[in-house]
């Protein structure tokens, strides 16, 4: 099922739609190349935190309206902001920021999140993506974090990730000449895990979305944890939090379901107990 848009007003809206267990998050102001504006920031914020609390949703797609995933942010609308040093995103409110760097003030999402990204793909779409746990890329792609060329410093997590998942070299060339580059050098350099056809991109997206969704709630959650944990945490970290929290699971009504549908030779019925 591909999530209805909606008219958006001129400084543009996110849009969310329940698809089963899958909260599909649009963004979705085309006019203007789903430029973001503050409001569609601090709405963006608010559909992660609804992925985050709602105990039906169990994944997140983030897709976008229009030709294009965003030509980044609407730099006029939020000028104002970067001068006194502040975020569009309220502080100590309870919101999951949506880069998910762990910064003061916000929550971290835990539930994991597809992108479907196409067309013109700039700075904070660029973020987005890769603060995000799978992403399918159609083959018209164009990606630039071009940062630099504007006078300043990619803050959403680039300087981060694109090391983590590129390699320093890899990074740097497209970090530092804020070039443009394509769909196939995002797959070679695991920006992006899938290419897709054009058109086809959402459809992916929400496939694997699904299929993640139909996988015990709790356990999808704690691997995905536990993941980041050595990404961030390093291998000791990760590997210290193996008995505790496989414990935990071992005693879920997921995991007796899990045994369950085994002898009984049938797909489980998972309820994130």
């Amino acid at each position: 099922m591909t999530p209805t848009v909606s008219t958006p007003p001129a400084d543009g809206a996110i849009d969310v739609q329940v698809l089963g267990h899958v909260l599909a998050i649009g963004i979705n102001r085309p006019a203007k190349r789903n430029g973001f504006t503050p409001k569609m920031l601090r709405e963006l914020a608010e559909a992660y935190t609804r992925l985050e609390d709602d105990n039906n949703l169990r994944v997140g797609v983030l897709y976008a309206a229009g030709d294009h995933f965003t030509a980044g942010m609407d730099l006029p609308a939020i000028a104002e902001y970067r001068k006194r040093g502040e975020r569009p995103i309220p502080e100590n409110q309870g919101l999951v920021e949506p880069h998910d760097l762990g910064l003061p003030g916000y929550r971290r999402r835990t539930k994991p999140l597809v992108t479907a990204v196409k067309g013109i793909c700039f700075t904070i779409g660029l973020e987005l993506m890769l603060a995000s746990d799978i992403v399918v890329a159609a083959d018209n792609c164009r990606f630039s974090q071009l940062e630099v060329g504007r006078g300043i410093m990619p803050t959403g997590g680039a300087t981060i990730r694109m090391a983590e998942r590129a390699g320093w070299g890899n990074a740097m060339l497209h970090l530092l000449t804020a070039d443009e580059f394509n769909s196939a050098e995002a797959l070679r350099i695991n920006f992006v895990q899938r290419v897709v056809p054009t058109g086809a991109e959402i459809d992916e997206a929400l496939a694997i979305a699904q299929r993640i969704a139909e996988q015990a709630p709790l356990a999808v959650v704690a691997s995905r944890l536990n993941a980041r944990q050595s990404v961030e945490g390093g291998l000791g970290a990760a590997l210290a939090e193996f008995t505790h929290t496989n414990t935990r699971l071992a005693n879920s009504g997921d995991a007796a379901e899990g045994v369950k549908s085994f002898i009984e030779r049938r797909k489980p019925n998972f309820t994130g107990q």
